[in-house]
């Protein structure tokens, strides 16, 4: 299905007269003075670029006559998070030489760098290219960084994730030269660039309706929230041997307030896979969302609206005749599972990994450790190759056993928390960047998010459940870019210094949470949720999760309790 040209959005008409992707982009980075325009701004995602502005300046530079200060956010496409230490390396370069002196983990075990100036832009995408790696398809209307199972295991089914992701990752980028032409090669501008470029295959010359997420997991690991994706892929194993791959469609977490007809949804059974069509299988999904996407309301364009309202066997009916062949639903697997990779743990093959918590995915020195320099040093002396985590953490990999207790004392002589040192809340929260970087944010989130999950830690010691393991996300707005949706607790921004609280999903990422109480100042966060702390502590059963017993009682039930907390709170100061 392709919508007449009268029917598509502005983004779209971007994307088809870009010529590949070019635009005018070669032409505009010239001018380090200018911002890239409208159209400029489109394309860059593609590219693996935001353009953005510091918004915590930009009242004043307003109110004085001045210009905002714009600046940009630059991703890398990093498969499965797999780095190797030279690689690592570099980017720790690049976060001094080019950006605002951090680098950030994110939730799609990629790295970010914020604050590079237009002026730096070409040398740092130069450097990323010359250490192998690249920001092509990171952002934009493409398949952006596949994801997978973090824990470096030397067995079969790790080692069959591993490169499953880095073949899809290769196959699934857009074939157009433009990259190459303005960030590697760095080509003489031309209106006759593109001209040799024929129609993208898979992408066509209109790319995607909207992004596109992939994630490969299996029962035992889903640390990756594996449904949250466009397409989430379970793989399946039997007697040590791959027996293909359950094709999960239509996650996704974006929404927009007062909007219901955008809305946060988890990727549903499809079909089962044979393990030699999961690329075609793959390139199938893709078309499906190119083909029958919403191309003239971006709020509707994910593919998760098109399973929604077709379903899961018409999907199953149009994967079928692109590939040629039945495909059949997807087959009984085991429940899913998030085991901790934090902290020490063998690789199987006589070496160790550590995995460390990172703070909201910022790796910086600051008052109270020195991350960045401690990870420096350990990856430089001991060659470990970093993973990066959905959790927004960072495993280290490939240690000698002989080198655990010389790099544990280093990274607590530079004042590094362990995964063992932290509250389980603490270790397993998520928050997106937000503030200040962030032109969607309405209120904050990485900049309040350790403070926040303290508070929620202190009330959740006064009710004895400080121990459970909760899972609590937090967003500055409702995209959604730290799955808060999914998880036990999410805590999304509602309007400027106010949020809305979400309970009821579940640790395990299989269930969406609800909304239990809405526009609640920052301060007040914490203690609108410590009356459900206590009635968790009080009514739960035997190993139930918080956001299983939330869900379990049921969001009306919840609601009164913290009516009658209101109530006793109004009481007691009168």
């Amino acid at each position: 299905m392709v919508q007449p040209v009268g029917t598509i959005s502005k983004a779209e008409a971007v994307k088809q007269q870009s010529r590949q992707l070019r635009g005018h982009l070669a032409r505009d980075l010239a001018d380090t003075a200018t911002p890239f325009d409208g159209e400029g701004y489109s394309l860059l995602k593609f590219h693996g670029i935001y353009q953005g502005y510091d918004r915590d300046s930009a009242t004043e530079l307003k109110q004085a006559g001045n210009s905002k200060h714009y600046q940009f956010m630059v991703r890398v496409r990093i498969p499965g998070g797999r780095l190797t230490a030279d690689q690592y390396l570099a980017l720790d370069h690049i976060g001094d030489a080019y950006a605002n002196g951090s680098l950030r983990v994110t939730t799609r075990q990629s790295i970010q760098f914020h604050g590079i100036v237009k002026s730096g832009l070409k040398a740092a995408m130069g450097e990323i290219n010359a250490r192998l790696m690249t920001t092509l398809a990171a952002c934009g209307d493409v398949v952006r960084t596949v994801t997978t199972v973090p824990a470096p295991i030397r067995d079969a089914v790790h080692d069959r994730l591993e490169a499953d992701a880095r073949l899809l990752s290769t196959e699934l980028l857009p074939r157009s030269s433009a990259y190459r032409e303005i960030w590697v090669d760095g080509e003489p501008w031309s209106e006759d660039q593109g001209a040799a470029d024929a129609p993208d295959l898979l992408y066509g010359d209109r790319y995607l309706p909207r992004k596109f997420k992939i994630g490969l997991a299996v029962p035992e690991d889903n640390t990756i929230d594996v449904l949250t994706n466009d397409l989430g892929i379970v793989a399946l194993w039997e007697a040590g041997e791959i027996v293909g791959y359950n094709f999960f469609l239509g996650g996704g977490h974006g929404a927009t307030h007062n909007k219901p007809e955008t809305y946060p949804r988890m990727g549903t059974a499809v079909a089962f896979i044979e393990p030699s069509d999961l690329v075609e299988a793959t390139k199938a999904v893709v078309r499906l969302h190119r083909d029958w996407g919403d191309r003239g309301n971006r709020r509707h364009a994910r593919l998760k609206y098109v399973i929604a309202e077709r379903g899961e066997e018409w999907a199953r009916e149009r994967l079928s005749e692109d590939l040629g062949k039945t495909l059949e639903p997807c087959r009984t697997m085991a429940k899913f599972q998030v085991p901790d990779h934090l902290g020490w743990h063998e690789q199987g093959d006589g070496k160790l990994y550590l995995g460390l918590p990172i703070s909201s995915g910022r790796i910086i020195d600051d008052d109270r450790s020195k991350l960045r320099t401690a990870l420096h040093e350990i990856v430089a002396e001991f060659g470990v190759d970093p993973i990066l985590m959905s959790s927004q953490d960072i495993i280290l990999s490939e240690i000698d056993p002989s080198d655990r207790d010389t790099i544990e004392a280093r990274l607590r002589a530079y004042g590094i928390r362990f995964g063992a040192d932290m509250a389980p809340a603490q270790r397993w929260a998520l928050a997106c960047p937000a503030l200040p970087t962030c032109g969607l944010a309405l209120t904050e989130a990485e900049r309040v998010s350790d403070l926040l999950v303290a508070e929620i830690v202190e009330r959740m010691a006064r009710c004895g459940v400080e121990q459970e393991r909760v899972s609590i996300r937090i967003t500055g707005c409702p995209n959604g870019c730290a799955r808060p949706y999914s998880g036990d607790i999410g805590i999304v921004g509602r309007i400027p210094g106010f949020y809305s609280i979400y309970v009821g999903g579940d640790f395990e990422g299989t269930r969406l949470n609800e909304v239990v109480a809405e526009r609640i100042r920052l301060g007040e966060v914490a203690d609108v949720l410590e009356p459900l702390f206590g009635v968790y502590a009080k009514q739960r059963e035997a190993d139930e999760g918080f956001g299983d017993f939330c869900h379990r009682v049921g969001i009306p039930a919840l609601r009164q309790v913290l009516l009658e907390a209101r109530g006793k709170a109004r009481d007691a100061a009168d």
